[in-house]
């Protein structure tokens, strides 16, 4: 966060580009940008008028952690919670539950296929955003052969 910003316009920044591989409530996000201001990395100001809302910019001690943390190669992998696999685990009927499924995998990879479309995206955007139209690709190939299977 370069610019001065609020916890909804992050909300809605998160909305177009980090949650389609990256879940978080909303609420975190609120909770999150007053810890980092607790912990220096953020500075805030609330809004005189209006709504008063709190405006959260990064300091030059939360910039260089940015940095450290963008410089780490390391990284845990992700933690996997799919409903549908657990619903599949605990016995859900396969087909029932491969008609939902595909379709709503179909539906997020076409809406990341157009998202991809567009050119407006970093080299890193565009290469996390290649990965996520691989795994939405990759659960379309896994529902429809439950879907065959009967």
């Amino acid at each position: 966060m370069i610019e001065p910003t609020t916890p909804y316009r992050l909300k809605q920044i998160a909305q177009i580009s980090i949650l389609h591989f990256w879940s978080i409530p909303h609420t975190q996000l609120y909770t999150e940008c007053a810890r980092l201001a607790e912990a220096g990395l953020l500075s805030e100001r609330r809004e005189q008028a209006g709504r008063r809302r709190r405006v959260f910019q990064l300091t030059a001690q939360g910039r260089r952690a940015l940095d450290e943390w963008r410089a780490d190669p390391g990284s845990d992998l992700y933690e996997l919670r799919d409903p549908g696999l657990l619903k599949l685990f605990c016995g859900a009927n396969p087909s029932a539950l491969a008609d939902a499924q595909l379709s709503r995998h179909r539906q997020r990879l076409q809406a990341y296929e157009k998202l991809a479309a567009n050119d407006q995206f970093s080299d890193g955007a565009r290469l996390a955003l290649e990965a996520v139209i691989g795994h939405e690709r990759e659960y379309v190939r896994f529902w429809t052969r439950i879907k065959r299977r009967g």
